[in-house]
């Protein structure tokens, strides 16, 4: 099946490196990052999931869980685990699912026939509290993953959830947002009482209502 913007996310039970979990149990009312990885022991992979592990604060300070997703057996992720926290200094703790028979691959789309037809894609989803699909990202297996842009996609997803606001290219967490055209220029003041620059009638923007 295709995962599209809006769907609910596919709740499944899996193992993983901590034991097994109920994909809906274990995000609780949490935002979630689920991605996947072409196989274990592969060099792009180990620097993304060390790359994670190091941001293990900046997730949770969002509230979001991050699970990972390999083809190989959950004893495998243990031997690879140890080779990440060695290579790149930090300490793996989240989950990283198992998936040899590629139950959860397949209910998410992780496989491309066209670029491989066994391994996983690099694909990545960011799931809401309410367990809707918010974004989508897909890699090539050669590319790594840019975390910056995960983390800002997720401030960005977590504050125009809270507000009636977009954020404009480049937007970085306390930059000014957009005013979303639904709001009448005449009614911003109210909802957005820090001011607002009209730059054109459908372009308005206003300090980040948050910070």
């Amino acid at each position: 099946m295709s995962i599209r913007l809006g769907d609910t996310a596919p709740n499944f039970q899996a193992e993983t490196s901590i034991g097994k979990i109920d994909f809906y149990e274990f995000l609780g009312d949490s935002w979630g990052v689920l991605f996947s990885h072409p196989a274990d022991y592969t060099p792009v992979c180990t620097t993304e999931l060390g790359r994670t592990a190091a941001l293990k604060g900046e997730f949770e300070k969002r509230n979001v869980k991050v699970l990972a997703l390999s083809v190989d057996s959950a004893e495998s992720h243990k031997g690879w685990i140890n080779d990440i926290n060695e290579t790149q200094h930090t300490t793996v703790e989240f989950p990283i699912i198992a998936d040899p028979d590629k139950t959860v691959a397949n209910l998410y789309d992780m496989i491309h026939p066209n670029a491989s037809e066994t391994l996983t894609v690099r694909s990545l989803f960011v799931i809401s509290p309410d367990k809707k699909v918010k974004l989508t990202i897909t890699y090539p297996a050669s590319t790594g993953r840019n975390f910056n842009e995960v983390l800002r996609v997720i401030d960005s997803l977590q504050l125009t959830a809270q507000y009636s606001v977009a954020t404009p290219a480049d937007w970085k967490d306390g930059d000014d947002v957009i005013v979303v055209n639904s709001i009448k220029t005449e009614d911003i003041p109210n909802k957005f009482p820090k001011g607002h620059t009209v730059i054109k009638p459908y372009l308005r923007t206003t300090p980040q209502p948050n910070k």
